[in-house]
């Protein structure tokens, strides 16, 4: 299976601009520049590649613990992750330094100990997390059956 996308991009780093396409349809010539990737904390500047691997990597890992927890026993009911990618200076460019991945899920008739092993394997086994593996991947998942 291969999956694909494209990025044109036009000019220098600082004033150029660029289009992001995935293969799906998905996105479809969605603006990119340095002003969102790297300036805009609030995110509405346009997407970044980092936030395309934030949400690659959530929806991996959400997709690997469902598995995981179904072949358990114990199908979700409701897996809410998101990650957060930490891009830093490092030397003279940018570095992405961690993945933070923050889970609050319903699994009904799971207890926790169970849980939290399940959630830490796929944290480890998702092929995102095995593609970030030069990056420090942290784990944040509660469970909420109340």
């Amino acid at each position: 299976m291969k999956r694909h996308a494209t990025a044109v991009w036009h000019g220098a780093l600082s004033d150029g601009t660029g289009a992001i396409t995935v293969q799906s349809g998905a996105l479809s010539d969605q603006p990119y520049s340095f002003k969102s990737r790297f300036q805009d904390e609030s995110g509405k500047a346009g997407t970044n590649p980092e936030e395309l691997v934030a949400a690659a990597h959530a929806g991996c890992f959400a997709m690997q613990l469902s598995h995981m927890l179904a072949e358990a026993g114990h199908p979700a009911d409701t897996l809410d992750a998101k990650a957060v990618v930490n891009v830093e200076q490092e030397g003279g460019g940018f570095a992405i330094k961690t993945s933070e991945i923050t889970l609050k899920a319903k699994v009904p008739g799971i207890d926790q100990a169970a849980f939290d092993d399940l959630a830490a394997k796929a944290k480890a086994g998702c092929p995102v997390s095995k593609a970030l593996a030069g990056i420090e991947i942290k784990l944040n998942a509660s469970l909420d059956n109340a």
